[in-house]
């Protein structure tokens, strides 16, 4: 329907005009009166300096100017059309690109295990993912939804929360532990090989466990520094020394035996992690199917 005058409800009128070449049936389609799409069609025909339709009391035709304006215009009103009920659509099935910013851990913890689910339920859904490091602004680096632990939240941010409370211990290989020794108390960590993370170009993954009830900041060393903890927890398996990780990254190689948990008393017991996306308001469906999705294989048990 046309609710006012603009050069865009100008054209919709000469369009639906140029179709029915009657002013009455284009009129009806748009929901207004001949007169208010004949004024649009004056204002428009002034605005460009031409004629467009050669009209008598019982006939109208195009002028040149006006078969060659239908020409232009009316593919390119189609296709704007088509665009507009295409993303009135998505609004109501689960289709298209979806990106997603996340941590390795994250996708491994909570994304990985229910890829194949999530595709057979909503095989419309392409899923982009990226593996950062460290935070990022997930609406100026254009991606829909992110996934990291609690307090690496961005403010203003619509949170739900994936699984439990996240534990983060020290673990070693059955061999670096038999020719190390296993520590006994936080201290022993000082004369042990760790593997250390570095999470940004001065920011470290901090090594903190809990003695006698509060938590403890230990300036452990070692001879390797990674920047990820898949690459932590990988050599602590090879047996390069102690990592410090998330119990449920870990949770593979803890039944494999390719890792055991030290030190399990004084384990640090952190936030959950959370997806989050930018508004509530015209969720899309495809976010819509991926958080309830993921939100529901992953809840606290």
């Amino acid at each position: 329907m046309v609710q006012k005058d603009s050069a865009l409800n100008g054209l919709v009128a000469f369009e639906t005009v140029a179709r029915h070449l009657r002013f009455a049936h284009a009129a009806a389609e748009l929901g207004v009166s001949p007169t208010a799409v004949s004024k649009l069609i004056r204002r428009l025909e002034a605005s460009l300096d031409v004629r467009l339709f050669h009209r008598t009391t019982r006939s109208v035709a195009l002028t040149e100017a006006g078969q060659q304006l239908a020409s232009t215009a009316s593919p390119a009103l189609a296709q704007l059309k088509a665009g507009l009920e295409q993303a009135r659509g998505s609004e109501g099935q689960a289709v298209g690109t979806l990106r997603l910013n996340t941590s390795y851990v994250a996708f491994k913890v909570f994304l990985a295990p229910h890829l194949r689910a999530f595709a057979r339920a909503h095989p419309k859904v392409e899923l982009e993912v990226t593996v950062d490091n460290v935070s990022v602004d997930i609406v100026r680096r254009g991606f829909d939804v992110g996934i990291r632990p609690g307090r690496a939240l961005q403010r203003d941010m619509v949170a739900v929360q994936l699984g439990g409370p996240q534990r983060l211990i020290v673990v070693g290989s059955p061999a670096y532990l038999a020719h190390a020794g296993s520590p006994r108390s936080v201290a022993d960590l000082l004369a042990h090989s760790c593997i250390r993370q570095r999470l940004g170009a001065d920011h470290w993954l901090e090594w903190t466990l809990m003695q006698q009830g509060k938590p403890l900041r230990t300036a452990v060393t070692g001879h390797l520094v990674v920047d990820e903890m898949r690459s932590a927890l990988d050599a602590a398996t090879q047996g390069n020394g102690l990592a410090y990780v998330f119990e449920s990254f870990a949770a593979q190689e803890l039944a494999a035996r390719r890792v055991k948990r030290v030190l399990g008393d004084h384990a640090l017991v952190r936030e959950p992690f959370f997806l989050y996306y930018a508004s509530r308001a015209h969720l899309p469906a495809k976010l819509r199917a991926f958080i309830d999705h993921f939100r529901g294989w992953n809840r606290q048990r």
